[in-house]
């Protein structure tokens, strides 16, 4: 399914023409979305619907377009960077693809089935305090609760505007940039392009373009998928898997790096894996994938199977600023909060 929107919204001049027909066949139901999405957006600009707003400062990291740009390992660099400043970050997030009810705390030694990859990965590599749950405003007030962050990262939620937020940050693909221009079904925009001028910041994982800042992946090392393995990376040819937005960034990155790659294997993004799957791409072959598709395999991995970790770097100027907002909008609520 993935694959297939894929050449939809990201169509190149080999593209069957079947894709440019359908993406106007699907226009009524864009059209649909649209009016839905602007109903939606105008409730609460006119404040017949209210947004929540929090005791701490809220950073927003999101994007418009549907699928993977980077937002992880954003999250990944601004606990780092808050943290540096002597802040205590917490984090929350949906749980994509994880049924439960209400909310949830997320712990260390959860797998990726019970909280999702994302919220697994977070939590496995910083020990962050994260909450997941499809109301963000109720894991915001449960993370205050149980514990005493000063600022809530939110992992997604752009378009969850019934979270107030006090920073925005719209992660973009630099690759895809965004696609073929549509809204939802036809194109993958979940609002229209005019969005990123309303937000604070523009990161492009790629290249960048007029007020956006470039970020970069840059590869930290690769470990073992398997916790209980103690083996230790050798240079060999391996078959790299990526279940993740964009595969071929994956791919195309282990290529720089001059790994020896025998096989490439896409997933759909989020994908579970399991044992057999794995062995039916890979045989006996050595393995090498992301860290977010690493939680979901390390109770069945081989000691054979291998991640790439990767950390976001971004323009020193950006730590300044965003360091400048989120301290302007701690005094704001101070002062909310003393009556001024």
């Amino acid at each position: 399914m993935q694959a297939f929107a894929n050449k939809l919204w990201y169509p190149d001049k080999d593209a069957h023409p079947v894709f440019r027909l359908l993406k106007y066949l699907l226009l009524p139901l864009t059209l649909l979305f649209w009016v839905v999405s602007l109903i939606r957006r105008s409730l609460f600009k006119s404040g017949l619907k209210q947004s929540h707003s929090l005791p701490v400062p809220v950073i927003i990291v999101g994007n418009i377009t549907v699928g993977g740009s980077g937002k992880t390992p954003t999250v990944l660099y601004l606990i780092e960077v808050l943290r540096k400043h002597g802040l205590k970050p917490g984090v929350i997030s949906r749980g994509y693809g994880v049924k439960f009810e209400g909310v949830k705390r997320v712990e260390p030694q959860m797998q990726a089935a019970e909280v999702g990859d994302e919220p697994a990965m977070i939590v496995a590599r910083t020990g962050v305090p994260m909450v997941i749950g499809a109301d963000r405003v109720k894991a915001a007030e449960k993370l205050l609760a149980d514990t005493h962050v000063d600022v809530i990262i939110s992992d997604d939620g752009l378009q969850h505007y019934r979270l107030g937020r006090d920073i925005e940050l719209l992660i973009l693909d630099g690759e895809r940039r965004f696609g073929n221009g549509m809204l939802l079904p036809s194109g993958p925009l979940r609002e229209g392009r005019w969005r990123a001028q309303s937000v604070d910041f523009i990161l492009v994982n790629g290249q960048a373009g007029d007020n956006e800042l470039q970020m970069e992946l840059l590869p930290q090392g690769i470990f073992p998928v398997s916790p209980s393995s103690k083996h230790t990376y050798e240079p060999t040819p391996v078959v790299a898997v990526a279940g993740i937005g964009n595969p071929q960034r994956f791919f195309n990155t282990l290529d720089e790096q001059g790994h020896t790659v025998i096989k490439t294997h896409g997933f759909e993004d989020h994908q579970k894996f399991t044992l057999d799957a794995l062995i039916q791409v890979a045989g006996e072959q050595p393995i090498l994938m992301t860290e977010k598709d690493a939680v979901k395999c390390r109770g069945f991995a081989k000691d054979n199977w291998w991640y790439l970790a990767v950390d976001a770097k971004l323009p020193t100027r950006f730590e300044a600023d965003l360091m400048d907002k989120v301290h302007g909008a701690m005094k704001k609520k101070q002062g909310k909060s003393d009556g001024v």
